[in-house]
């Protein structure tokens, strides 16, 4: 699975990072960041709750 954040749509609401610390984090400016974009099989789950809990959908997954 890889995960991307359009950095066009994200408002910085940072619930990506709330919903998966080990996915997501907030860059300089407080928008979320994908940490990794190539997330591990452990963090997938919490990969796919950030996405039906950010409110703009910046967030994107692309399966293998």
């Amino acid at each position: 699975m890889k995960v991307s954040i359009d950095p066009a749509v994200c408002q910085g609401h940072n619930v990506c990072t709330f919903s998966a610390p080990s996915v997501f984090e907030a860059d300089e400016n407080g928008y979320g960041h994908v940490v990794d974009p190539d997330v591990a099989p452990e963090f997938q789950e919490l990969a796919r709750v950030a996405v039906l809990n950010c409110p703009e959908g910046a967030i994107t997954i692309v399966e293998d």
